[in-house]
């Protein structure tokens, strides 16, 4: 199969799973079928599926990530002792753990083709991610009831599955809804060091993270770098850790940030 036909053969398997789209017609140019296989990839609910399925998802997705290109650890420069700057797709780098910033349900975002690392994270690994998600929230729903939501600060780690690296470590940032308080500064430091506290506890060498909490969750950019900086510093100074930790950033911005941050005596 070339990877024109592995796509076309997931989106006919995943439209033929709804009946309210079994009837849609594969659009003829790639762009849009990558849009469409996307979409079908974040609407879906966390079911069984055929082994062919996630065979032929699996080499897609990987092809995918190789065309795209990827980074190693090893190709980045140290910014201070075993604390890296990236700018980046985090979906492409090759480090023990990545961290997601999720939201409270833990699946994955639902919005077709929507924005947030989220969404990427869980389009490139492939719906096995959003699968063990669940199992892991359903552990946690017999134990505390149906409504069970994953509390601001924890962090939940699962495979990486398709994604270049072995383990994706979930966190639940706090939303800011008008002036940053007190809390909102506490419950994002306790994002970094649950992430941190998985990594050391699952032998985890290298981690990279997001920049938890802005963008949708409207954290202010300079506040949660500054708080990423010093939570990862304390940690591993208080561990003696030799973690190696990568702030992966996409916006210019938040290049800039970090970047005056990590070069400050």
């Amino acid at each position: 199969m070339t990877q024109e036909e592995k796509r076309e053969f997931l989106i006919s398997w995943l439209l033929k799973e709804q009946p309210r789209y079994a009837q849609m017609k594969i659009p003829v140019e790639a762009g849009e079928q990558k849009k469409l296989l996307r979409s079908l990839f974040n609407i879906r609910m966390p079911e069984t599926i055929g082994e062919e399925f996630i065979k032929i998802q699996n080499e897609y997705l990987q092809s995918e990530t190789n065309g795209k290109g990827i980074t190693e650890l090893s190709e980045l420069p140290q910014i201070e002792q075993d604390i890296y700057l990236w700018q980046g797709d985090i979906t492409t780098l090759k480090v023990d753990a990545i961290v997601n910033a999720a939201n409270s349900q833990m699946l994955g975002c639902f919005c077709p083709c929507h924005g947030c690392i989220d969404n990427a994270i869980h389009t490139y690994a492939g719906i096995q991610l959003r699968s063990e998600c669940n199992a892991l929230m359903e552990e946690k729903r017999r134990i505390y009831g149906r409504n069970y939501e994953e509390p601001t600060g924890r962090a939940m780690i699962t495979k990486g599955y398709n994604l270049p690296c072995s383990y994706v470590i979930h966190t639940v940032g706090p939303i800011i809804s008008g002036r940053l308080q007190k809390k909102d500064c506490e419950q994002l430091s306790d994002c970094y060091r649950s992430c941190l506290k998985a990594a050391l506890e699952n032998g985890i060498k290298s981690i990279a993270f997001c920049c938890i909490s802005t963008g949708e969750f409207h954290f202010p950019n300079d506040k949660a770098a500054e708080i990423a900086v010093e939570t990862v510093r304390e940690f591993k100074k208080a561990n003696r850790s030799r973690l190696e930790v990568v702030f992966n950033v996409f916006k210019d911005i938040d290049y800039e940030i970090y970047r005056e941050l990590l070069t400050q005596n």
